[in-house]
């Protein structure tokens, strides 16, 4: 644990000194575009913070290398080259459109190609897909669901990008609890090695979102673009689906292990993956039927985002941030702790995990739902992103 402890900490440090040079760097030379008339902010602000961010992944990768508890997924270093190699693709493609505007078709043939290294070359795929005890899927039906499953990620992470600081904090509790999730994972199923690529991924995440907020929480200073929103998107599936393609298939039918339920029990090692982009992913699908049912390309902006829509109820723009926070906690720590209660015989199992979730849906309701003051919807600006 001190190890993963020891790459938060140099992470986070080396990523705020590099958010702290890329504003330099961007306000100094101007790599900002020109305020647009749906843009919320009125003073310039470079969009390249995730060139900051994959500096800071960069550094914990180097920083793992160096460190023998590592070592071990350092044994196939194919994995990690390629993991990077297609992080610094889709941060090279986010930069150019953050700058430029690059056709949306564009943007997404780099994402098929950044996601088509990672499945490639890294062999990071979906081997299995639990149904009770069966195990159905082909080599080519593999490689396909990864590939499609990277880019749906990426895309929802990015279109949540749409306040300061949402996409940063939502993913530090993401990847918070998702950690958490893999290390207990592989304790409880007597691994050799706590050590893993998925558990690292989400530590390295969780030291790079620690630095980068103090500069892009509201007012913010500097935006990490589609260039941070896709890198996160990126990482967060590939350490999802390394995560559970690690795991031997025989454990995940055993209920011994994963719970007594089979249904809840086969499924909680890729439930909770999903769960923790769950806000991105049903924003990414109401904007997807949204904009095809009007006729218009799946990834042009429009301003009925969720968190749009909080801030048309009257919430302002670090509530809404706040409320996307509590709504990712209650229920991605729901469902761990269904895990937990299973695997410790926790009085009724999955009730404590349960009854966190209906108790934390409650409140995040009311909050939602009861903004703190009007707030008239012919004034308002529209929101930066898409």
């Amino acid at each position: 644990m001190r190890f993963y402890l020891l790459t938060v900490v140099v992470t986070a440090v080396a990523t705020l000194g590099f958010t702290w040079a890329v504003w330099r760097i961007g306000m100094r030379y101007k790599l900002y575009p020109e305020i647009r008339e749906r843009d919320v902010h009125t003073t310039p602000k470079p969009r390249v913070g995730g060139v900051a961010m994959f500096l800071g992944v960069l550094t914990a990768f180097a920083l793992s290398s160096q460190i023998p508890y590592f070592a071990i997924f350092w044994a196939d270093p194919a994995v990690i080259w390629s993991l990077l190699g297609a992080s610094a693709l889709i941060v090279a493609v986010g930069v150019a459109d953050d700058l430029w505007d690059l056709d949306w078709m564009i943007k997404l043939g780099a994402q098929f190609l950044a996601a088509g290294i990672v499945v490639g070359f890294g062999g990071i795929q979906i081997f299995f897909i639990p149904f009770g005890q069966q195990f159905v899927v082909s080599s080519f039906a593999s490689f396909a669901m990864s590939v499609v499953a990277i880019v749906v990620v990426m895309n929802a992470v990015n279109f949540i990008d749409g306040l300061d600081g949402l996409v940063a904090g939502v993913a530090l509790i993401a990847n918070a609890v998702f950690f958490v999730y893999s290390y207990l994972v592989s304790r409880d199923t007597g691994a050799s090695s706590y050590s893993s690529l998925a558990s690292f991924i989400a530590v390295a995440l969780i030291g790079v979102c620690i630095g980068f907020l103090p500069m892009n929480w509201n007012p913010s200073k500097l935006f990490m673009g589609d260039s941070g929103a896709l890198l996160l998107g990126l990482l967060m599936a590939s350490s999802a689906i390394v995560f559970t393609g690690n795991l031997p298939p025989a454990l995940l039918g055993n209920n011994d292990v994963f719970g007594r339920s089979q249904l809840l029990g086969a499924f909680i090692p890729i439930l909770l993956p999903v769960v923790i982009v769950l806000l991105p992913l049903l924003d990414f699908a109401m904007a997807i039927v949204r904009r095809m049912i009007r006729g218009k390309s799946p990834f042009s902006p429009d301003r009925k985002h969720l968190h749009h829509r909080m801030l048309d109820m009257g919430h302002s723009d670090r509530d809404a941030v706040l409320i996307f926070y509590s709504w990712t906690a209650v229920v991605s720590i729901g469902v761990l702790l269904m895990y937990i209660g299973t695997t410790q015989n926790w009085p009724g199992d999955y009730t404590v995990g349960a009854v966190f979730v209906v108790l934390g849906v409650i409140a995040c309701l009311i909050v939602t739902l009861l903004p703190s003051r009007p707030r008239p919807v012919a004034s308002d600006p529209i929101p930066r992103n898409t």
